[in-house]
């Protein structure tokens, strides 16, 4: 993870996805805490280690834990909440493609068209070229096609102190991004190799969008939210305050990890899009990442399509598949789901490949903690 990705958020859209994990040593979990005594350990080193503060809920075999640590207000004190929503950065992903999923399944699009063929002429200039991307490159990281949120002045905009204050509550169309986007070259020709780009979710919401005529939001709530009664869940759209019960996010809002902390709790989720505007809690990450799993959201078919992976660089135990992650963990657990990250809020949901046990937490601060140490406590007791 280098220090400019760190610093921009870029690495928490990702989420641990270039962390590389330990080799297997088997461990066996601890029975203290209804064996989550390791996990409340990590959450507090998190905050030693300067998080603010940490929220989680786990679930194995019907059963929830829940537990905090540190602050969700550093002006007041007041603790954070298990109920507290966040933003969850690109956890979003997951929703959009598993969306595009139930849609291939119902025959309104296949995976293997093209870019074009949905947006045409959106994807050119550079080197780009939407006649030669899928839908299935798009969802998996293979396509090539530019990050924004890599482009230097994007970050000097959105994530730096002086360009986050002057525009924080701006709307940016979609379009905008992709725009953004070609006036780059690609990475790599489509297929050829693999890096993780927001840009290709935006195109991917807008694909939604085109092929049912409503919001990628709307099709979102009605094919997920709904159906699973995840009513922490949404998708703010232009709304830029994070709904009750909530903590305070922050952020140093520069490249050094260490100087002033900023409140940066309110701002257009707009900068994100379909690569990662959602608000959700803990309980209702575990419902979802469950429920798909378990098969619940997906026909057979299209839930191996979007667990078949591709190699994640620099993480040797962790694969990509359509917006989800699969990752190896150092007791030899193999857990889904997928991380995200957003200025002052950084999440993890993973899920064991029975949907059996999940984890989902947040840190209400982006510039430390380890998140893989709190996944490998709860999965592995340490």
């Amino acid at each position: 993870m280098t220090t400019r990705v760190r610093a921009t958020l870029v690495a928490a859209t990702a989420l641990a996805l270039s962390a590389a994990l330990a080799g297997p040593a088997l461990a066996a979990p601890d029975t203290k805490d209804g064996g989550h005594t390791a996990t409340r350990e990590a959450m507090r080193a998190a905050v030693e280690d300067g998080v603010p503060g940490v929220t989680a809920t786990a679930r194995e075999s019907g059963r929830a834990w829940s537990a905090t640590a540190g602050v969700g207000n550093l002006r007041t004190g007041k603790k954070r909440s298990a109920d507290d929503r966040y933003r969850v950065g690109s956890i979003t992903k997951t929703f959009v493609a598993t969306v595009l999923l139930q849609l291939e399944a119902e025959g309104r699009l296949s995976l293997d068209d093209t870019v074009d063929k949905w947006l045409p002429g959106l994807v050119e200039g550079n080197g780009h070229d939407g006649t030669r991307i899928t839908l299935r490159q798009l969802l998996n990281h293979t396509s090539g096609i530019y990050n924004y949120t890599d482009d230097e002045t994007f970050v000097r905009t959105y994530f730096l102190k002086d360009g986050f204050f002057q525009h924080r509550y701006d709307t940016t169309p979609p379009e905008d991004l992709v725009a953004l986007a070609m006036t780059h070259k690609p990475v790599f020709e489509p297929g050829t190799d693999w890096s993780y780009s927001n840009t290709n979710f935006v195109l991917a919401g807008l694909v939604i969008e085109k092929a049912t005529g409503h919001a990628y939001g709307d099709e979102i709530r009605a094919r997920i939210l709904d159906p699973l009664k995840m009513r922490a869940t949404s998708v703010p759209g232009t709304r830029v305050t994070v709904p009750q019960p909530s903590s305070r996010a922050y952020s140093k809002l520069a490249v050094a990890t260490t100087g002033p902390t900023y409140d940066v709790t309110t701002l257009s989720p707009t900068l994100a899009h379909a690569a990662g505007e959602m608000i959700s809690n803990s309980s209702d990450l575990n419902r979802f990442y469950s429920a798909l799993l378990q098969g619940k959201l997906l026909p057979p078919r299209q839930l191996k399509e979007m667990k078949t992976t591709v190699e994640v660089e620099g993480a040797p135990n962790a694969g990509y598949g359509l917006g989800l992650m699969e990752r190896e963990l150092s007791c030899g657990i193999k857990v889904w789901g997928h991380g995200g990250g957003i200025h002052g809020s950084v999440s993890e949901a993973v899920t064991t490949t029975d949907g059996r046990h999940s984890l989902s937490f947040n840190f209400n601060g982006d510039w430390s903690g380890d998140t893989e140490a709190v996944v490998e406590a709860e999965f592995c007791g340490k």
